[in-house]
């Protein structure tokens, strides 16, 4: 059966896979959202035998029905190869009688790696079989990992342009290195004066500018997104859930059928998300626990119901779950609200002009299979110190927080537990050896990745050592308001 999509937003005409893809948003604003989950085709015994490309193909030909065999199977080919630094694409490693499922082995050592390997061939296919003329312009925010894994995965390849907006002091020293040092020619980065949140309603501001794509358009040019509201992002997540759970077996972790439980840090609600819709393609996933750090607009939700983004901003060592509007959360709030797209758009119209929304007690009932859990700044370098002394695993601040909710909640239950474990603790040198000693607080960046090798014994990644010399290609800044300005002058509005 066809998998169609449609908005989460409006009852209009449905789309398919690859239009969706192109589109990123739906012109009502709305998300693009599958007319219905499919169910595995493979049954989880066949599971422990697959490789990551065999599993990505079973997964995705589900959800991009209009891709052909070939079309699809050239995409995955092309994602998942030698750009990654291990045949397994995403170990999963037992650490302390936890399973983390390691998502950042690919060229910017990220999870976002996942997904954005595939998405230029997604895209540059998807033009072709929709007779695209225009270069897409991919147009993104990224509060630190998204921007560079785009970049690295679009630069230079032909029909398409990327621009990227950070926040300039919200994040990482070596995330905002590997972003400003990205060569190629059609790739753009822009700090920004503010944090994530307003780089992202910046370019959702753009998206929804009728007249700017009208502009774009009389130049040969149409907008995208790489960010995980484009379901070409996250699709490709869910791979990695049934993979893992492959593995757990072919490990004999777990029986057949045996239910897990998964732990995910969460910013912008994505990764969590693919996780709960794996668990509805018949995963058997029993609980998901959504991991906060001190952005905590998540963990309250659950808590209470109630969405609320009027609070202080925090700037955190997990600079990438920094986020007070969790995009993604639109896409489980159509759910479970039945699939009504008025109800949906007026909570979010609140969310919009009031800064808060609540759902109702069916609706929250529909949210049984989540909890939510959060970590202090002293409980994620804690949960750092901790993990590296039982077992000499180091991991990075979004994992710690991760970790950190499994230690206080979901090791009491006593199932076998995943966790999300998304980027190396070489994207956060600084956080991470501070946290395992003070004594490292005035060591240059630099320095501090060759002492977390002596630390670990893990080799320094690739990613880290070419931008140790690269040259700064963008140093171009602005405020949030100008960033429409920006971009019309990059092409020449």
């Amino acid at each position: 059966m066809d998998i169609m999509y449609k908005s989460t937003r409006s009852d209009s005409e449905k789309v398919t896979a690859s239009e969706a893809i192109l589109k990123g948003l739906a012109e009502d604003g709305g998300l693009f959202v599958p007319d219905s989950i499919p169910a595995l085709s493979v049954p989880l015994s066949k599971l422990s035998e697959m490789d990551y490309q065999e599993t990505a193909y079973e997964v995705m030909k589900l959800f991009f029905s209009d891709f052909t065999e070939d079309e699809l199977k050239a995409c995955i080919r092309g994602a998942y190869d030698s750009k990654f630094d291990t045949d397994e694409i995403v170990p999963v490693v037992e650490k302390d009688g936890v399973y983390y499922l390691e998502l950042f082995h690919g060229k910017t050592i990220a999870f976002k790696d996942m997904a954005l390997s595939i998405l230029p061939f997604l895209m540059t296919t998807a033009a072709k079989k929709n007779g695209v003329k225009n270069e897409i312009v991919i147009l993104t925010a990224t509060s630190g990992d998204t921007g560079k894994a785009a970049l690295a995965g679009f630069a230079d390849v032909e029909g398409t342009s990327i621009v990227v907006f950070y926040p300039k002091d919200g994040v990482s020293p070596i995330q905002k290195r590997q972003m400003v040092t990205q060569k190629g020619a059609n790739t753009h980065v822009i700090g920004i004066t503010g944090n994530f949140d307003d780089a992202q309603t910046g370019v959702k501001n753009m998206f929804h500018s009728k007249e700017l794509a009208d502009r774009m358009a009389q130049k040969g040019y149409q907008f995208s997104s790489a960010n995980s509201i484009n379901i070409g992002r996250l699709v490709p997540q869910i791979v990695y859930y049934v993979y893992a759970y492959g593995r757990l077996l072919k490990q004999g972790a777990v029986a057949e059928g045996e239910t897990v439980q998964v732990v995910v840090p969460t910013g912008n609600f994505g990764n969590i998300l693919a996780a709960y819709y794996a668990k509805n393609m018949g995963l058997p996933i029993e609980t998901l626990f959504c991991a906060s750090n001190e952005n905590k607009v998540l963990f309250d939700f659950f808590q209470t119901g109630k969405y609320d983004r009027k609070r202080e901003f925090i700037l955190t060592s997990s600079p990438s779950m920094d986020i007070l509007i969790s995009s993604n959360l639109e896409r489980l709030i159509y759910r479970i609200a039945g699939e009504d797209a008025d109800k949906t758009r007026a909570l979010m119209d609140a969310l919009s002009e009031s800064g808060e929304y609540g759902i109702t007690d069916e609706m929250r009932e529909k949210l049984d299979c989540f909890r939510g859990g959060f970590a202090s700044e002293e409980q994620t370098f804690e949960t750092i110190r901790r993990v590296h002394d039982a077992t000499g695993y180091v991991l990075d601040p979004h994992t710690a927080v991760a970790a950190s909710v499994y230690y206080g909640q979901a090791a009491a239950t006593g199932k076998k537990t995943l966790i999300a474990s998304t980027a190396s603790p070489y994207k956060f040198t600084r956080s991470v050896m501070e946290a395992m000693d003070k004594k490292y607080s005035g060591m240059d960046d630099f320095a501090l990745v060759d002492e977390l090798n002596r630390l670990s014994g893990v080799k320094i990644p690739e990613a880290i050592e070419e931008i140790r010399t690269a040259p700064v290609l963008h140093n171009q800044v602005c405020e949030t308001e100008e960033m429409q300005a920006a971009v019309e002058q990059i092409f020449g509005l």
